[in-house]
């Protein structure tokens, strides 16, 4: 019984830290705008695009219940930010 809850402890710091890493971000750009794509554990999270002329967007699910993998939705919509405060 020690045995394996020393292997449990032992393996746990490590679990911990991979938690704790941050998303990786794809940033591609061409004359008209810049696409940043923000992946957390290879799961596609999030869109942000930012034109060349206009206010930034997020690209979201048409149906968010669906769970947050941006790649397996049927439909992106953009979305804005209205007020921040």
């Amino acid at each position: 019984m020690g045995l394996s809850l020393t292997a449990t402890l032992l393996a746990s710091p490590a679990t911990a830290q991979e938690s704790l890493e941050g998303p990786d971000v794809t940033i591609s750009s061409n004359e008209e705008e810049t696409v940043y794509e923000y992946r957390q554990n290879g799961v596609l999270r999030i869109i942000r695009v930012v034109p060349a002329v206009g206010a930034p967007y997020y690209l979201v699910p048409a149906d968010p219940t669906k769970g947050g993998d941006l790649e397996r939705s049927d439909t992106l919509l953009p979305s804005w930010v209205i007020l921040r405060f």
